[in-house]
């Protein structure tokens, strides 16, 4: 039986009542999203509160963390409370759309991140909890990057991991809410094979110069790449 928790070197994650584990995308964007000055920050989906944890490690921003699901809310403010940033995280259970219409004109993030569902046409999983936490039906890329917008202060950034099939998409979205990708990281799993995973950072326009590069997780089974290392280090306890 896998373990029901896992521990990072500042904190620990329980994950035995969430439907989604601790995986290597919400590491990714934890460690990969833009904290610079940044006071305050949203986590859209937090489950259980890995993100926004990693987040608070690598700033001092106040840090807002929201998930539609019950138990997975219950679980990350366990997490929170458990860890030596439980002061500045708060944990809240309510949807995107309805934070946004409540929080919109009263509060604004530098950052916002989120780790959303993205399997779209893939067959269900007949556990109702994970096909809320993996499918769109819930969250659709569109409403999220739309209530994102409203809460966003005028320099702040959205963080986003995705598959990277949905690149086009993304753009597409991007530009219809008048933003741009200021940066993006490609990721891929072992040298030689297409990128699978999608880091995207949104903003105001900037410039027309986009930070574009790729990032390789592994040089062979369990043998992580010198980038992903450094880019991981500060949270796993054997990098």
């Amino acid at each position: 039986m896998a373990n029901s928790y896992f521990q990072f070197k500042r904190f620990t994650i329980h994950h035995d009542k969430c439907a989604m584990k601790v995986g290597t995308d919400a590491v990714l964007l934890g460690a990969w999203a833009n904290t610079d000055q940044c006071k305050n920050i949203l986590d859209i989906g937090t489950g259980t509160g890995i993100i926004a944890l990693m987040l608070a490690q690598r700033s001092q921003a106040e840090i807002d963390a929201i998930d539609i699901d019950a138990e997975a809310c219950i679980q990350a403010k366990e997490n929170v409370a458990s860890s030596e940033f439980a002061e500045r995280v708060k944990v809240m259970q309510i949807s995107c759309s309805e934070f946004a219409r409540r929080n919109s004109s009263l509060k604004k993030y530098d950052l916002i991140v989120s780790n959303p569902p993205y399997f779209i046409n893939s067959l269900k999983c007949p556990d109702n909890k994970r096909t809320v936490a993996r499918h769109t039906d819930s969250l659709l890329l569109s409403d999220l990057v739309e209530d994102a917008c409203s809460l966003l202060s005028p320099t702040g950034r959205i963080a986003l991991v995705l598959p990277y099939e949905r690149l086009d998409e993304v753009e597409e979205l991007a530009a219809a809410n008048h933003l741009q990708i200021q940066r993006q990281t490609d990721v891929i799993p072992v040298p030689g094979a297409m990128p699978k995973r999608l880091l995207v950072e949104l903003s105001a326009p900037q410039n027309n110069i986009k930070k574009r590069n790729t990032l390789t997780i592994e040089e062979a089974r369990h043998q992580y790449t010198p980038e992903y290392i450094a880019l991981s280090k500060d949270f796993y306890l054997k990098m």
